[in-house]
């Protein structure tokens, strides 16, 4: 409970410091200092030391899984603040609130982890969903970043409508919203059930972009700003995911029969058509835009088989993903020029950066010795440890070498073709912040017991 009361807390005092400072810098270090609290108030209360003690009544249960999730999603935002928190002053006028909206979010992915109700999970999931909107539409002046916001809207409203109706059903079926007291397993044969899961299942995997659920994702992440597609691609996206996971694992897993060849077949799609689309992209950000799909994809493994290694794996997929995905984009909110030609020779104008570029993107393609190679390997072992789905598997394993394409691209670009410096310049500190998320992501792709040794301390 520590982390939902601050977090929302840190977001109303952002939210007055746009008018208590003049300055942009004294809100950036309000903000970093903010987020560290906040990690160290989770870390408290993952070790028995509650700030508050707060009766929920059954509508909240945090975990050990779940504390430790958040404490992995506020230190990636205290490393998102750290590389793109000056790049959000040239969106727009509103810094402050740009900051607000964040600590919000992250409140309403803190209720999506520790959710026992299904009426705290809707909750969650539109104090995540409504500040995202406004962020994607928050370049005003840029036709492109307000014409994802409306798709963006429209399209979640959609999704939203059908999350009610599905929680509804279920509610029909069960007679109750508490995901501990459903009795699913004497009501398989239950249409309202079946009807309520697959509404539940469909929303959540729009929510994700999962395809065929993904017609949102390409244009949303492309035209919102680059700093803003940079937090809703990772720390969002794997947000949802571990609920999702607490979803189906908690409350339908004794019918797990009904849908986890769904939850196969829509991750076998995913990869296909994250991958497949990939390839074709000239825009680097654009590519990133299908490779989140893909890599949404490889998460679906955790649902698909339900075990103790899919939830590490998972974890695991959380800090790779997001470490190397927030320190590409953090790059890329300093280019004039974000195709695949805008790279073109920037290990001549900036080799620091562009060997860092480069360790992002062997982690993405999950190349050994990086956190992303582990990441994948948890995925595939969790599949094959629950038995059926061999395919799946081995179209896994092609997939990933369709990405290693894609994302060699643009080390290619970097390292073997020439062009003008489309860099537009990097503090030191910038620099330092690049070099310690390389460092995260290679001791973690080497040392995962050190990480899985916290969460089961």
């Amino acid at each position: 409970m520590n982390a939902v009361l601050l977090s929302g807390l840190l977001g109303v005092v952002m939210m007055f410091a746009s008018f208590l400072f003049r300055t942009k810098a004294p809100v950036r270090i309000l903000a970093i200092l903010g987020t560290a609290v906040l990690l160290v108030a989770n870390v408290l209360e993952t070790k028995g030391i509650h700030f508050f003690h707060i009766d929920t009544a059954a509508f909240l249960s945090f975990s050990n899984y779940a504390l430790f999730f958040n404490s992995i999603a506020i230190a990636c935002t205290l490393v998102f603040f750290l590389i793109s928190s000056k790049d959000m002053q040239r969106v727009g006028n509103h810094y402050a609130e740009y900051f607000a909206l964040i600590f919000f979010i992250l409140t309403g992915i803190f209720l999506v982890t520790a959710f026992t109700n299904l009426l705290i999970l809707f909750i969650g999931i539109e104090i995540i969903s409504i500040p995202l909107y406004i962020l994607t539409g928050s370049a005003k002046k840029d036709l492109k970043s307000n014409e994802a916001a409306l798709k963006y809207f429209l399209m979640g409203a959609f999704s939203t409508g059908i999350m009610l109706m599905g929680i509804a059903l279920i509610y029909g079926a069960t007679g109750t919203f508490e995901i501990g007291k459903m009795n699913v397993a004497a009501l398989q044969k239950s249409n309202l059930l079946t009807g309520g899961m697959l509404m539940l299942l469909f929303s959540m995997c729009f929510k994700v972009s999962v395809a065929p659920f993904h017609f949102w994702t390409p244009d949303v992440y492309d035209g919102a700003p680059n700093v803003f597609t940079s937090f809703m691609a990772t720390i969002v996206k794997v947000g949802i995911f571990v609920g999702f996971l607490h979803l189906f694992y908690s409350a339908f897993e004794p019918v797990s029969v009904q849908w986890k060849l769904w939850m196969a077949i829509l991750a076998a799609l995913t990869l296909l058509v994250g991958n497949v689309t990939a390839v074709f992209q000239q825009s680097v950000k654009r590519m990133l835009a299908y490779s989140s799909i893909s890599q949404a994809g490889f998460m679906m493994f955790a649902l698909v088989a339900m075990n103790e290694t899919a939830h590490e794996g998972l974890l695991l997929y959380s800090i790779a993903y997001s470490l190397a995905t927030i320190g590409i984009f953090g790059v890329i909110s300093k280019m004039s020029d974000y195709s695949f030609d805008g790279f073109n020779g920037l290990a001549n104008h900036q080799p620091l950066v562009a060997l860092c570029v480069t360790i992002f993107m062997l982690s993405l393609a999950g190349i050994p010795l990086s956190a992303g190679f582990l990441a994948k390997f948890y995925m595939l072992k969790a599949v094959i440890q629950g038995g059926g789905y061999m395919w799946l598997v081995i179209l896994g394993v092609l997939m990933a070498a369709v990405s290693a394409y894609y994302y060699f691209r643009v080390i290619q670009a970097m390292y073997f073709k020439e062009g003008p410096n489309h860099f537009a310049g990097i503090s030191s500190f910038e620099k330092y912040v690049l070099v310690g998320i390389c460092v995260l992501i290679i001791f973690t792709g080497l040392f995962p017991n050190v990480i899985f040794g916290w969460l089961y301390f």
